[in-house]
C-alpha cells in the first residue's frame, strides 16, 4: 500500500490515524481467516508490514525530538 517515502511525508497524526485503520483492518482479516472466509491472504501481510512501516517512521521522529 504506503511506500515509505511517501508515509514520511504525512504527519504524526495522520500517521497515527492511519495506523489505527490498518490494525482495524488487520483484526477483520484475522476475523475472515479464523471463519474461512478471507480470499487473498496476502493481503493480511501487506498491512502488518505497513504498520511495522509507520511504527518505525514514527519511533525515528521520537527519537530525533529526543536527540534535539
Amino acid at each position: 500500500m504506503s511506500k515509505r517515502v511517501v508515509l514520511k511525508d504525512k504527519s504524526d497524526a495522520e500517521l497515527l490515524t492511519m495506523e489505527r485503520d490498518l490494525v482495524q483492518q488487520q483484526y477483520k482479516f484475522r476475523f475472515q481467516k479464523a471463519t474461512g472466509s478471507m480470499e487473498k491472504s496476502a493481503k493480511a501481510k501487506d498491512v502488518r508490514r505497513d504498520i511495522a512501516r509507520i511504527k518505525t517512521i514514527l519511533r525515528e521522529r521520537e527519537l530525533q525530538k529526543a536527540a534535539k
